[in-house]
């Protein structure tokens, strides 16, 4: 098999797209290490599916909007290594760690703004760095941005905003990268019904039905219509994508 051996790291991997995500990188043959901020339980059962796949996995707790929690889980990564797959490196990582938060531009507040850019910005840029030291020669690295990039919904100014930079991070990830062979993309989700931004969509009929009329294939997201992407990203059916932006959105608003 073509990912024997190889493993990924999906930060939040344990509800939502991350769980689906680790699932299905599992089926293509990789094993899995999630990391957890608040649900560890969940993180343990999802760890528990991948290794009914056959495949190895861990769990590591992990507050990606935390910059200073990065040093001593990267020491906690390096002995789960060691300890559960008998290596010293990953080969794959996917950031898809987020949090919600809506605000008008008039209402938004520095404080709101910072603690979305931690998570969804800064977060993901200094996690990467203090990775790539860690990360094999010819792996890669999967960005999870939103379809909010190309289309523009009231309240979601800072965070569309902080996904465009992570959009514009990877571009410079895939360039940098490229003497090393590894390969940098982003996975833009559309409006899919998880319980993420406390499960707004989900919850609410009436989006869903404004939703379903501007996509194209009818319908919003689900989790389980995203982590196919990322697994694909992480084969060598992959090996020549790079640099690019997959939107996964059904056709929204095209």
């Amino acid at each position: 098999m073509a990912n024997k051996d190889k493993i990924a790291l999906v930060t939040g991997g344990s509800r939502g797209l991350g769980k689906d995500m680790a699932l299905r990188l599992a089926e293509k043959g990789l094993d899995v290490i999630i990391t957890y901020n608040n649900n560890q339980e969940a993180a343990k059962s999802v760890a528990a599916e991948v290794e009914k796949q056959g495949q190895k996995a861990a769990i590591l707790h992990l507050n990606t909007g935390d910059l200073k929690s990065f040093a001593p889980f990267v020491e906690k990564l390096k002995e789960a290594l060691t300890s559960t797959f008998n290596t010293d490196h990953i080969d794959y990582l996917i950031n898809n760690a987020g949090i919600g938060g809506y605000s008008p531009i008039p209402d938004a507040t520095e404080e709101f703004f910072d603690e979305l850019m931690n998570v969804h910005f800064k977060g993901v840029y200094f996690l990467t760095q203090k990775l790539l030291p860690l990360l094999n020669d010819g792996g890669g690295i999967v960005n999870i941005s939103s379809g909010l990039t190309r289309v523009t919904v009231p309240g979601s100014s800072i965070y569309a905003s902080l996904k465009t930079a992570v959009e514009t991070f990877t571009k410079y990830l895939a360039k940098e990268l490229g003497e090393r062979k590894i390969r940098a993309n982003v996975v833009a989700p559309g409006a899919v019904m998880t319980d993420f931004g406390n499960g707004h969509l989900r919850s609410d009929e009436n989006l869903q039905k404004m939703v379903s009329s501007v996509t194209a294939l009818g319908r919003p997201g689900v989790a389980e219509d995203i982590g196919g992407v990322i697994a694909f990203l992480c084969t060598e059916d992959a090996r020549w994508v790079n640099g690019q932006r997959i939107e996964v959105s059904g056709g929204m608003l095209l």
